[in-house]
């Protein structure tokens, strides 16, 4: 009677732990492998340089804000290169449209603000590694903010607001896309 007991409870307790909903990323229209409507438009580059749809849910309680980042840790600049840093992101939205990385498009919520990237320019810059330098990774990451605001600007570099969003993040989730150029 015990063994009975004891495996409806233990079935009872994995039961509860597998639904329990996490934070989630997700896009409705990047998958594994950028494209040439991710890729930038310079540096040697001809995609449309448009950022992703992306969604979250289940964000923690206590959430106040929201920023999202796309990083190259495989930039071969010893330090990686930032594509996108948006911050200040109200608690009440949860996607950003295709595009929203454009900053001359006004697809980004209100109040948002998209600082300076590794490319020098405000907002959304995609995907462009070196011809021949092989598969680089790209870390699409929404971050679940204790703050309604960062206190920082449009011309913050992204050292400073990695800084800040590591001492207000409660939770992070990400997503992860390969993107290369072949050697012409």
């Amino acid at each position: 009677m015990k063994k009975i007991i004891l495996s409806v409870a233990f079935g009872i307790i994995t039961q509860v732990s597998f639904s329990q909903s996490t934070f989630t990323l997700t896009s409705q229209n990047l998958g594994g492998q950028a494209t040439l409507t991710e890729e930038f438009n310079g540096f040697g580059c001809v995609g449309k340089n448009e950022s992703p749809q992306l969604t979250w849910k289940n964000a923690p309680a206590g959430t106040q804000s929201f920023a999202v980042t796309m990083y190259d840790p495989d930039a071969p600049t010893g330090s990686g290169w930032w594509h996108w840093v948006m911050f200040d992101i109200p608690s009440d939205i949860n996607e950003l449209v295709s595009n929203a990385g454009n900053v001359s498009a006004d697809l980004a919520p209100k109040n948002a603000i998209q600082s300076i990237t590794n490319y020098g320019a405000k907002g959304y810059g995609g995907p462009c590694p070196p011809e021949g330098h092989g598969l680089h990774k790209y870390v699409i990451t929404v971050y679940a903010l204790k703050t309604a605001k960062l206190g920082l600007d449009e011309n913050t570099n992204p050292a400073i607001v990695g800084y800040y969003l590591w001492s207000n993040t409660i939770a992070k989730a990400s997503i992860i896309t390969y993107y290369q150029r072949e050697k012409k």
